[in-house]
Order: structure tokens, then sequence, then C-alpha cells
């Protein structure tokens, strides 16, 4: 019997690896939907459905998915979802109509879902001291955001996009069998198999889930709208083609994902409230600037008129979105560090809402990202939106937590 000491690191390393290929197919449709949308001769509210539909799924199974963790395991959940996704994935090389595209990324989408049994899961085996840190660690496979866009541009440009899905299914048949035979399960972890779902979902009742809810939205939802938006704004704003436009989006996508690690350190260390009182300020000053369109305007002078450009050039944009990336990937690691904290019995249910709240952000920000170009015509109105939403974590965060401490402080 292997020690728990090697269990624990192993059942994190394995979890990690399957949350990375489970992240990269759920992100999928980022890349190979810029093909698809032109074969269907898609506008950007389409698109923008067509890349979401899969969060949507991911979204919704999460509460579902983080109580089962919590009453049968996660070893077991987490095997079977990858197992249930490989046809799905891989028929998606075979449809032809956007109806198909949107069924089979409903389904796709149940790999999202793995959040939501690795989180707790993997917790569990870590002292408290150490589960911001673990749970990072198993965050980090956002990064299969970055992955994709790494992977599926070349076998686009190469084999075409229907020779992606065939490939990520395969990966993912493989990837769940190692994910069985290199995890462990631990009975100790499991909650009583009397509690039930309308038991564990009575945390709904409680403020403070709905505030990390809120967090939540914008530091994991708004990352995969960018992941699924970023390589066609590319395309479209600066002209590029899609691998070097892919790569360019996987300077966000990437510390976004790898660096939830050190969010975690830094949440351990300093504190989940800390961490992300920054992350929103940082988020703010970024997403400003990010919003500001591409600009021409006139001035009347003394001498006649005078034209001035105002806008981002790409590497300006680039550095900006990797730091909101960064930012983002601090964010996502405190939200859940304040979970483990305050809900210690209760993190796989708590996990669930609040990696739905996430999921269901990532769902509907890229329609509305598409909504607002084709109403407006602006690209950056992604960024004006984000801003707003940052704005109302920011206020929400004053008062709850900020003021709260001010006021303890002067008494």
């Amino acid at each position: 019997m292997a020690s728990q000491q090697f269990q624990k690191y192993s059942v994190l390393i394995a979890s990690t690896v399957a949350f990375t290929v489970c992240f990269m197919i759920w992100m999928m449709f980022g890349v190979i939907g810029i093909p698809i949308k032109k074969m269907l001769s898609l506008n950007a509210t389409e698109f923008g459905l067509l890349t979401s539909t899969p969060v949507l799924t991911g979204a919704l199974s999460r509460i579902f998915l983080g109580a089962w963790t919590d009453k049968y395991g996660g070893r077991i959940v987490l095997f079977i979802l990858m197992l249930s996704c490989v046809i799905p994935i891989y028929l998606i090389s075979y449809a032809t109509e956007y109806w198909q595209f949107l069924v089979l990324g409903l389904f796709v989408g149940l790999a999202g879902g793995s959040f939501s049994v690795g989180t707790p899961y993997v917790a569990r085996w870590f002292e408290k001291s150490q589960q911001g840190f673990a749970m990072g660690v198993f965050g980090a496979g956002n990064s299969g955001a970055a992955v994709n866009k790494f992977i599926a541009p070349v076998l686009v440009v190469s084999f075409g996009w229907a020779f992606v899905p065939q490939v990520y299914a395969a990966i993912l048949l493989v990837t769940a069998i190692l994910f069985w035979f290199f995890s462990y399960s631990n009975p100790n972890h499991l909650v009583g198999k009397s509690v039930t779902l309308r038991e564990q979902l009575a945390v709904l009742k409680d403020p403070r889930v709905w505030k990390y809810c809120q967090f939540y939205s914008i530091v994991f939802g708004g990352y995969v709208a960018l992941a699924l938006w970023m390589v066609q704004y590319y395309v479209g704003e600066y002209g590029f083609d899609m691998k070097h436009a892919a790569l360019l989006a996987a300077c966000f996508s990437l510390p976004g994902g790898v660096l939830r690690a050190v969010g975690g350190w830094l949440s351990d260390k300093y504190g989940a409230h800390q961490v992300t009182w920054w992350v929103l300020w940082v988020s703010w000053v970024c997403l400003f600037l990010l919003s500001y369109p591409q600009t021409d305007f006139t001035i009347k002078t003394v001498d006649g008129t005078t034209t001035f450009h105002i806008g981002l050039n790409v590497w300006v944009f680039t550095a900006l979105m990797g730091v909101v990336g960064v930012a983002w990937a601090f964010g996502k690691a405190s939200v859940f560090k304040y979970i483990s904290d305050e809900f210690p019995s209760n993190i796989g249910a708590v996990s669930g809402i609040v990696g739905l709240a996430g999921g269901l952000g990532g769902f509907i920000l890229p329609i509305m990202f598409g909504a607002l170009q084709d109403i407006t015509g602006i690209r950056s109105t992604c960024f004006m939106l984000l801003y707003g939403v940052v704005w109302v974590s920011l206020i929400w965060m004053y008062l709850t937590e900020v003021r709260r401490m001010d006021l303890m402080k002067s008494h």
C-alpha cells in the first residue's frame, strides 16, 4: 500500500493532468470555431454562441458534480466524466449544420465540469495550510486553454478543422485510463451518505457564497470568455493569421492558467482577501486601457486641421492582456481559498455553486461580446463590458469587507 504522502501527490498530479486535458477540450471551439464560422457564414453573435455552448453544460453540471464528489469520491466521478465525453467529441468531426455543433457542444461541455470534481477531491488530501497551494496547482489546469492554442491551429492548418476533435477524443481516452491507475480513494474524505443535495445546497442562503460567485464570474468567467474570444479578436483587429493569432492569445491564456498555483501560495501566505482586492484593482486599470477603441480624431488648429490617432498597438495590447491573465490566475486561486477557509466541510457543494457562477459567466460573456460587436461595430466593447463587471465586484468587496475592517479598526 502506497504511503499517504505518495498518494496525495500522485492524486494532485494525475488530477491536474486530467483537468488540463479537459480544459483544452472545453476551449476547442475557440480555435476550430474560426473555420466553422467561415464555413457556416456566422455573425459575431452566432460565433459567440458556438464557442460558449460547451461552457453552459460545463457550468450547469458543476453544482451536481461537486455534490457527487462529496458523496461518492472524486476518483470515480472524474473517471466516468471523462469517458462519457469521448464519443461526443469524436462526433464533432462529422457535424455539418450549426445546430449539430451546438448540440454536440452541450455534451462536450461536461468536460468543463471536471473542475468541481477535482477541486474538493484534491483539497481533502492536504492540510488546511496547504489547501490554497494544492487547489492552485490543480487549477493551473486552466492552462489547457493555452495548450489548445498551441495544438489546434497546427492541426487545423495541416489536416483541417475536423481532425482536431478526433485527436482530442483519443487524448481524452488515454488520459482517463492513466488517471484511473495513478489516483486513489480515501473513504474518510466522503460526506455522510445521509447528506442530501438539498442540504448541501443550503449554503446558497449564505450571502458570502453569492459574493464569491460574483468574484469568480469575472476572474474565471472572464478568463474563459476571453480565452474563447481572443484568437478571432487578433485575426479581426490586427489582421494576423490563425497560427500567429493563437500564439499571441496564449500570452493571456498561459499565465492565466499556470500561475494559479502561485496565487494559491500567495493566498495561503497573505490571505484570500488581500490577494483578491489587489487582483480586482489591477484588472480595473488594465481593462480601462483595453476598452479604448482604435480612434482617429481631427482638431482644428491655427494652421488648419491636424489628425491624431489613439489606440493600442498589438504589443501594448498583448502586454496588458498578459497582466490581466496573471491577475486573474491569482484571483481564481484566492476565491477558492476563501471557500476552503470558510466552508471546510462543504467544499464540494460550495465550489460547485461558485464554479457554476464562473462557468455561466464564461457562457454569457462571449454571446454578449458578439452582440455588442454586432450592434456597435466596435471590437473593444468586450473589454468595456468586463470593466463594468469589475466595478461591481470592487464596490461589493469594499462594502462587505474593506469598509467593515476599517470600522472594526476605528472601534
